[in-house]
């Protein structure tokens, strides 16, 4: 098996949102999570602790989520998101990192805030010892990431969550923001988030597209000259839509070394597909190796391509890809990808080596 880093993983946001207990085994939480009926995905989940560890995922990019409507938002996650104003989704997002931190006290998690951290959390996971374990206790790594930034209530409080442990950040989530237009509108970055983007420049905070309208993108990449990748990211050639990225898009973030990662919502792989109606039959887990080799092909390379895997993402498994049942099945797709000429290299490249080099790259050094 290999480790795999999957730069996407809403973590604090079904613990403290649907109360799900991450730290018991797969089966267990969704037995508890079936007992509620308030949504479609109730015990369908594909992520809890011990299942990260079987499944080998060293590494997650975990996410804090709030968000303060403006205009008419087409988000689908409505109320477990959504506050009046900056104060509350600045308290929402920091007790969702307060979450993160209390699974670091209880040798769960090992969040990670710089270069040094990394490389020693990286060697615990690659050691002999670790290689073949069957009963693999390794701490996860979390890099904190913010999905949409309301919860950074001026452009100016970027740094005070940076001393947080805020590394990588979006602009935006679904609708507009105080900061850019995201998946559903369109319209230009705000003059607070060309102020925001010059604060996460100077901090060196990660830039993630994902999510971002063409026009935000398109003004993002202009005026922001830091580290950029694409979290959660599919491609608009194999499936339209405005929540794709296209070939020009991709290519500008290839072109600046950046790293897409793709995500495994069924609607994101299918064409056509419609939340809440469409069965899952109608695509299997091998359209996410379609997306990691579109990538791959513009880029000429397997330099550029990884795993954003958004699982449980407001979704489980009605809207995963046959084939995939919990997170532990990412690991299907070497076979998969190797069935189509992808070499030993690539697949460690795409499984976790490029996420590994741009976060060695971006992390602060240890002081």
């Amino acid at each position: 098996m290999r480790n795999i880093i999957d730069s996407h993983l809403d973590l604090a946001w079904n613990a403290l949102s649907l109360k799900r207990d991450l730290t018991v085994p797969l089966d267990r939480l969704n037995e508890v999570d079936a007992t509620y009926t308030d949504w479609k995905y109730r015990g369908r989940a594909t992520i809890s602790l011990p299942e990260m560890r079987k499944g080998r995922i060293a590494v997650g990019f975990v996410t804090m989520m709030a968000r303060v409507p403006y205009g008419n938002p087409s988000g689908a996650l409505g109320g477990f998101l959504d506050f009046p104003a900056h104060a509350g989704a600045y308290a929402f997002a920091q007790g969702q990192l307060a979450y993160y931190r209390q699974l670091e006290r209880e040798g769960q998690m090992r969040i990670i805030r710089t270069a040094g951290e990394l490389e020693e959390h990286w060697r615990h996971w690659t050691g002999p010892q670790q290689s073949n374990a069957t009963d693999f206790a390794q701490p996860i790594g979390g890099v904190i990431a913010m999905e949409g930034t309301d919860a950074i209530v001026n452009p100016a409080q970027a740094e005070t969550w940076y001393e947080d442990g805020l590394r990588c950040a979006s602009l935006v989530h679904y609708g507009k923001s105080a900061y850019a237009s995201g998946t559903g509108e369109e319209g230009p970055l705000t003059s607070a988030g060309r102020e925001l983007l010059a604060e996460f420049e100077r901090l060196g905070i990660l830039l993630d597209t994902t999510h971002l309208c063409d026009t935000s993108f398109y003004e993002a990449l202009e005026v922001f000259g830091g580290k950029l990748l694409a979290s959660h990211q599919n491609c608009r050639e194999l499936v339209p839509h405005q929540r794709q990225f296209s070939d020009e898009q991709l290519n500008m973030i290839i072109e600046r070394n950046g790293v897409i990662g793709s995500a495994l919502d069924a609607w994101m792989l299918a064409p056509g597909f419609v939340s809440g109606s469409t069965s899952r039959e109608v695509v299997s887990i091998n359209a996410v190796a379609d997306h990691i080799d579109h990538v791959c092909q513009l880029a000429g390379n397997a330099r550029h391509a990884a795993f954003g895997s958004d699982l449980d993402g407001g979704f489980g498994t009605e809207q995963c890809p046959t084939g995939l049942e919990s997170i532990a099945d990412l690991q299907k797709l070497d076979a998969i990808l190797a069935a189509r000429g992808y070499d030993d290299a690539a697949l460690d490249a795409i499984f976790h080596g490029n996420w590994l080099r741009m976060l060695s790259e971006s992390l602060p050094g240890d002081e």
